[in-house]
């Protein structure tokens, strides 16, 4: 909204301030949050008195649990979405399509989210909205946003897969890249999902990821800094930046009230849009591949609990004494606060490494 103020700058020179990308971005980390703080308190209270026992504890989960995190309230995702979607519009370019595709996905995911922690809150119960259900409205919603976002694309981005680290190297999928394109999402969501274990576990890696292609749409949405990094050039991509700065700041917001011990849960509310949007973005940026390295903590959550359920069918035995991983450590002895810290420090480690194929081509 704010960004066509800037068609006022030919009478009022200052408006023009609104036309700069790294402003509007700075701005809507700073609305984000301060949404985040303003409604915070309230949200929490209206959550914890429309829940009653608050989120369900899976009585097959690590014991202490039970007894630690009985009664906290979830669907603190909801905090998250509404500061960012705010933000969003009062900073970004709303004429830019790239932005109501990633936007489309947040809030679908969002909605799915909401409705599975609903139905878990009402009967308490950790069941909600069946898998093969979930997936398939995930696929759908996913499919359509890809197809969307190919729509928007030079002829040679369209349905081409970029490899990092190889600066003319494209691979064409064709129709192909639809399908690729909706597993990135679809598969972004539900790893970030299965991380959402422990108090501020998922939340932080979320937004070193999100940094971490904030600084990518920047580039990539320039065409003077792609040229000189030899990165593809996708016109527009760069008001992705506003969003993942949005995404910035209500993640800021939402870890005060996350951080230890939790005053809320973001639930499948925050943690199914949250991966959405990562993986929303990633196809919009051509950074598919990038993703699997920046994100690798929750791929690493992800596939502990593949080969987990695989080696139990197959076998009848356990890789790991729980899963996803996070609880195997725990099993180990493990304290709360030295897995969460040293998974951050991973995701810290694992966005280094990501950021590297920006130049090392």
């Amino acid at each position: 909204m704010f960004y066509f103020l800037a068609n006022l700058s030919d009478d009022a020179p200052f408006f023009n301030v609104f036309r700069y990308l790294t402003v509007r971005t700075g701005s809507a980390v700073l609305t984000a949050l301060v949404i985040s703080f303003v409604i915070g308190p309230s949200l929490i209270r209206w959550l914890r008195l429309r829940q009653g026992k608050g989120q369900p504890i899976r009585s097959d989960g690590p014991q202490r649990h039970i007894v630690e995190k009985q009664g906290t309230p979830t669907m603190g995702g909801l905090l998250i979405l509404i500061s960012l979607v705010v933000s969003t519009l009062l900073w970004a370019d709303l004429s830019n399509q790239y932005v109501w595709a990633v936007l489309a996905v947040t809030l679908g995911f969002g909605l799915l989210g909401f409705i599975d922690d609903y139905k878990k809150v009402r009967k308490y119960t950790s069941d909600g909205i069946s898998a093969r259900g979930k997936l398939l409205f995930q696929c759908l919603l996913a499919g359509g946003a890809v197809f969307w976002m190919m729509q928007l694309q030079m002829p040679e981005l369209d349905g081409a897969l970029a490899v990092p680290f190889f600066k003319n190297v494209l691979i064409q999928l064709g129709w192909g890249f639809l399908i690729f394109g909706a597993l990135v999402i679809v598969g972004a969501s539900n790893a970030v999902n299965l991380t959402d274990g422990l108090d501020g576990l998922a939340i932080v890696p979320v937004m070193i990821a999100a940094a971490t292609f904030l600084l990518i749409a920047y580039l990539v949405g320039n065409v003077v800094f792609a040229d000189y990094l030899q990165l593809h050039y996708v016109a527009g991509t760069g008001e992705l930046a506003i969003l993942l700065g949005a995404l910035l700041g209500a993640g800021l917001g939402f870890l005060w009230f996350n951080a230890p011990p939790a005053m809320v849960f973001m639930g499948d509310t925050g943690s199914l849009s949250l991966g959405g949007v990562l993986g929303a973005v990633a196809v919009a940026v051509k950074h598919e591949l990038v993703l699997a390295v920046v994100g690798g903590l929750f791929v690493m959550e992800a596939v502990s609990v593949i080969v987990q359920v695989v080696s139990f069918k197959l076998t009848g035995k356990r890789v790991f004494r729980m899963a996803p991983i996070h609880h195997h450590f725990e099993q180990l002895g493990w304290r709360e606060p030295t897995i969460v810290i040293r998974f951050w420090i991973i995701a810290v480690i694992l966005a280094l490494i990501g950021l590297s194929t920006l130049k090392l081509r």
